[in-house]
């Protein structure tokens, strides 16, 4: 593999990894000790992963996955607390943009004109599952940990999270998820269709997938994608 990526961090860390296996991009979540809870750099690093990987046109498909024992434990509060004006800043929505900062961080892997596959295993709750919802697809571990968690602050799923889960699973359930925050298994994921593959090796099955992609014309898989983005 090749690391298309130098530390971007000020204190010279790299939260987010991007490396290149032939036209596959594999975009890795790099805070494992804090199960890749989502921070300022994280932020900043995967909004400027995903706009990297929009103008890179050998590029054929996306992998997103978290290093080690979880995907995305969600917004790291502790962290975030520390920093108010963060919050603030974030959840500015501009004039001339469609979305503030949180909402890109889903809504940017959509936007990307190649198929994007989300790894999940271990944790994927709050943030983590609205970027993994955000994706074209989600290979996930059946005993996998997911939640819409959100409601445990007293918030909602903000982050393009409503929109998403309407379109991938009944009302009632997206909004039995919302309002108890409970946590559900990769397995019932799947059942409610939010998950759309399971595998006891979920990235060897992403894998498998982005090559058939990577395979196929781009032009007529961005064509695609776009149409159905409209849908």
């Amino acid at each position: 593999m090749k690391k298309l990526l130098e530390p971007m961090g000020q204190d010279n860390t790299n939260r987010v990894l991007l490396e290149k296996q032939g036209a596959i991009a594999i975009v890795t979540l790099n805070r494992p000790d804090k199960h890749n809870g989502l921070d300022e750099a994280m932020f900043v690093q995967l909004l400027d992963t995903a706009k990297r990987l929009k103008k890179d046109r050998s590029v054929r498909c996306v992998i997103l996955q978290g290093a080690g024992p979880s995907f995305c434990a969600g917004l790291d509060f502790a962290s975030v607390s520390k920093k108010p004006s963060m919050i603030v800043r974030f959840f500015l929505k501009l004039p001339w943009s469609k979305d503030n900062r949180f909402q890109r961080l889903a809504h940017c892997w959509r936007d990307l004109p190649m198929p994007v596959i989300a790894v999940v295993h271990g944790n994927c709750f709050g943030g983590g599952m609205q970027i993994a919802l955000g994706c074209d697809y989600r290979i996930a571990a059946p005993d996998a940990k997911l939640s819409i968690m959100e409601i445990k602050w007293g918030i909602i799923p903000d982050m393009s999270g409503t929109v998403t889960l309407s379109r991938l699973t009944r009302v009632d359930i997206a909004q039995e998820l919302t309002m108890t925050g409970r946590i559900f298994s990769g397995s019932d994921g799947a059942e409610y269709g939010l998950v759309s593959k399971l595998s006891d090796q979920p990235l060897q099955a992403a894998m498998e997938l982005a090559t058939t992609i990577s395979q196929k014309s781009p032009d007529a898989i961005a064509a695609a994608k776009a149409l159905f983005k409209k849908t």
